[in-house]
């Protein structure tokens, strides 16, 4: 991966990212949260390909003080908002994006916290997806991911902590407490074998959840929301654990909330598609959530 990242250019992500956005409309995804790593010429690109492909970008312009590339990082964190500021200036609609506790100290954290909540801007980190990340951080902070970025200012209504796999009890009610979303993508957790996600616990606790590509394995909306809605039946033993109503937030509102839209383009549903041969029109979406790839939308 991060030879391939090393290999880009400004006029291969134009060209890349297009192709890969006009699969993700395709599939239904209409809007995008890109965290993006790669230098700030690469990330306009990445704007001019949402633009060509016709999906609404919000652009996550990733903050990276260690680890990585070195054309993942900048040398400060006063450095990396003059560069969201310019983009901002070029009419790119961005996110506040520390990578994660591994990647951004605890003063970067800080910094970068407070001008997410003054600017009004989505906030997304990673976070508590590896136990390794989790011994790291309570080795260097004496805090577990989440704990940290709650202690550094990081948790509020407009932070997106993506995918929380390994997030202790504890750490999920300070993501209650701030109101904060968690951003799961369990096809993709499911494939680095990095667990289950908690999202009985995120259910119990009234954490918003909204849906994440983050791999190149699978690009598919409905199977992220049954892959979910898998996790939470196989916990709790019951087969009614996540209303259809909660599935199509997770896939739909809550995802544009996490990205501060409040619209974004619609998608339709091909009512001739063979895998809705037959079904009643009132059960079109628990068809389309339940028995259908994303060859479905139109």
């Amino acid at each position: 991966m991060l030879a391939e990242a090393e290999r880009q250019t400004p006029d291969t992500v134009r060209s890349l990212y297009a192709d890969t956005f006009r699969e993700m409309r395709a599939a239904g995804y209409t809007a995008v949260g890109e965290f993006h790593y790669l230098g700030f010429e690469e990330a306009l690109a990445a704007f001019d390909a949402a633009r060509v492909a016709g999906v609404e970008l919000v652009l996550l312009y990733t903050a990276y003080a260690r680890g990585g590339l070195e054309r993942f990082r900048q040398a400060s964190a006063t450095e990396y908002l003059a560069d969201l500021e310019r983009l901002r200036e070029n009419g790119v609609r961005v996110g506040v994006a520390p990578h994660s506790v591994r990647a951004c100290p605890p003063d970067w954290l800080a910094e970068l916290g407070r001008y997410a909540e003054r600017e009004g801007l989505p906030l997304h980190v990673h976070a508590d997806e590896q136990q390794r990340e989790v011994d790291e951080c309570l080795a260097e902070h004496g805090l577990r991911p989440i704990e940290l970025l709650a202690s550094a200012g990081c948790l509020g209504p407009c932070t997106t902590v993506v995918h929380a796999t390994q997030a202790s009890d504890a750490e999920l009610d300070l993501l209650a407490e701030a109101e904060a979303r968690v951003c799961l993508c369990p096809t993709t957790e499911a494939n680095l074998g990095d667990g289950f996600a908690p999202v009985q616990r995120l259910c119990e606790r009234g954490v918003g959840i909204c849906v994440g590509s983050d791999s190149n394995v699978r690009i598919d909306p409905l199977e992220e929301l049954r892959e979910i809605d898998s996790i939470a039946r196989r916990a709790t033993g019951r087969r009614d654990a996540i209303s259809l109503e909660a599935l199509l937030a997770m896939g739909a509102d809550e995802g544009g909330a996490a990205l501060g839209l409040e619209r974004w383009p619609e998608i339709e549903v091909d009512l001739t598609h063979q895998a809705l041969h037959g079904v009643a029109p009132d059960c079109v979406l628990s068809a389309v959530v339940a028995g259908c790839g994303a060859d479905v939308f139109v």
